[in-house]
């Protein structure tokens, strides 16, 4: 009667040695099954969860019960800043996880086994994609994931992110870039699929465990943010927004850019130094224009470059091109102004007064007494009207060429035109030899030659010393200049690098 009658709890119970059909056929229609010695574990769990299953339904008992996704994110490297096309490309490790309701087990029945791993083609997979893509990374596939006996699926994987992102270059190369990823489901709304984050959002944001931090880039924090949006009063769609905070590290931009710049700039203040009557400084100043100007063409492909902007890095070095043809500038007109080799005309009153008394005490010359405006009684005398029907000198010999460079042309006119018509000698009290007045005549020639001389040596000077402290006053104004304009750009940076 036993065996022909048996008990439920006999039915129910499994048998540590089944034999027979009736024992079979109780473990493959009872709620709790047998396991079946003949056949592994693994695959009796297999097809026991796989074979009736139907991977292109939503898997839920109730239709109206919504599926729940929880995503998580963590930073591994930054592979790319791509200014120009404005796409960033990071390599991430992304896990998600979700209850299936057809995929549940009891594991007494299956050797207790609570979790195992099936290929992801053949189970139901949220269709959640990132908003920003625009390429298709270099993923490995992982053809598996792990299920475990109460429903939950686990999709661990690395992916290559290639996403669009609007990055702000003006700041280079003390700029902070925030891209961000958004993970949402391209077709189910939020009834039907919901979107949640796996760990705590401080955790998140804070984990840089895995990320490769010895790169151009340095990883600050992520972000993340749950949001409901619907398009054009349609359905409401669930999204996470993981935000990527990254910031550039200067070093090798301010060794490489800045530093050799900076050079540049303070040979050409150094520069200033030099003596303005001399030709050595306009030569110098040319040769840092061309220095800069290839340095400039060497540097070009290592700025970025967009459409939309211009880093303040390359405002720099254009307005330090600038500065340098100032300086240029500054100094040919200097040099011009004490090297005019015609005769030039007195310095006016008006510039001896602003410039040789009023400039000198703005700008704290200690000798200003030697830039005071004086005459000598020759350059008097030359002034003369009695010395107004002289309009030339003469050198005389060659000796006297070298003591003017001024008006040595001027002079030797004046001897040319002396022969022809000689001074007049003073009266003689008595008949004169021939010899006497031929002396007579030259001590009046030399006289005439020496008046002269001291005339052009004094205009010489007085321009000489207009150019001086003409020179003083735009070293200094350049130098307020340049130390203003650095000082803005070196807070600003300080600020950009250390906020």
């Amino acid at each position: 009667m036993d065996l022909q009658d048996p008990t439920p709890l006999q039915r129910l119970s499994p048998d540590p040695k089944p034999h027979g059909a009736f024992q079979k056929n109780t473990a493959r229609k009872g709620n709790n099954r047998t396991l079946n010695s003949a056949k592994p574990a693994l695959l009796q769990l297999s097809d026991y969860l796989l074979t009736h299953y139907r991977k292109g339904v939503r898997p839920v008992q109730d239709w109206r019960r919504t599926t729940n996704v929880a995503i998580d994110v963590m930073v591994y490297a930054i592979l790319s800043v791509d200014e120009k096309n404005q796409v960033l490309t990071t390599y991430l490790w992304y896990r998600q996880h979700w209850i299936d309701e057809f995929l549940r087990w009891n594991p007494e029945d299956f050797d207790n086994i609570t979790q195992m791993s099936i290929p992801t083609e053949s189970i139901w997979v949220p269709d959640i994609l990132i908003n920003e893509f625009v390429d298709v990374g270099k993923s490995p596939d992982i053809p598996y994931v792990y299920i475990r006996y109460h429903g939950e699926v686990q999709n661990l994987k690395p992916i290559q992110v290639v996403t669009a992102c609007s990055l702000d270059i003006y700041n280079f190369p003390f700029d902070v870039q925030n891209c961000s990823l958004t993970f949402t489901s391209w077709l189910h709304n939020i009834r039907d699929i919901n979107i949640s984050l796996w760990r705590q959002p401080e955790l998140v944001k804070f984990d840089k465990s895995i990320f490769m931090n010895q790169g151009e880039w340095e990883l600050l924090y992520v972000l993340s943010q749950f949001r409901e949006f619907s398009v054009e009063g349609s359905d409401s769609y669930a999204e996470m927004k993981f935000y990527v905070v990254i910031r550039r590290r200067p070093l090798f931009y301010a060794v490489s850019l800045l530093l050799p710049s900076i050079f540049l700039m303070v040979m050409d203040i150094v520069g200033f130094y030099l003596p303005p009557d001399s030709g050595e400084r306009v030569s110098f100043k040319i040769t840092l224009l061309l220095g800069y100007s290839v340095f400039l063409i060497i540097v070009s492909d290592t700025l970025p470059a967009t459409a939309i902007g211009t880093p303040l890095i390359g405002v720099y070095f254009v307005v330090c091109m600038a500065l340098l043809v100032i300086s240029l500038t500054e100094t040919i007109l200097i040099v011009r102004l004490v090297h005019k080799q015609d005769l030039q005309p007195h310095v006016p009153d008006w510039v001896k007064h602003l410039v040789l008394e009023r400039a000198t005490i703005l700008l704290c010359i200690r000798d200003r007494k030697k830039f005071y405006p004086s005459r000598t009684p020759s350059s008097d005398i030359s002034r003369h009207p009695e010395n107004n029907d002289s309009t030339g000198t003469s050198c005389g010999s060659g000796k006297g060429a070298k003591l003017n460079h001024y008006g040595c042309e001027n002079l030797r006119k004046y001897e040319r035109t002396a022969g022809a018509r000689p001074l007049p000698a003073p009266p003689a009290q008595g008949e004169s030899s021939p010899v006497v007045e031929s002396i007579l005549q030259e001590i009046a020639a030399i006289r005439q030659f020496l008046e002269k001389r001291d005339e052009f040596r004094d205009i010489a000077r007085e321009w000489l010393q207009v150019g001086y402290v003409l020179d003083v006053l735009l070293f200094r104004v350049y130098l307020v200049a340049v130390l203003a304009y650095s000082i803005t750009l070196g807070t600003l940076w300080s600020i950009w690098q250390y906020a």
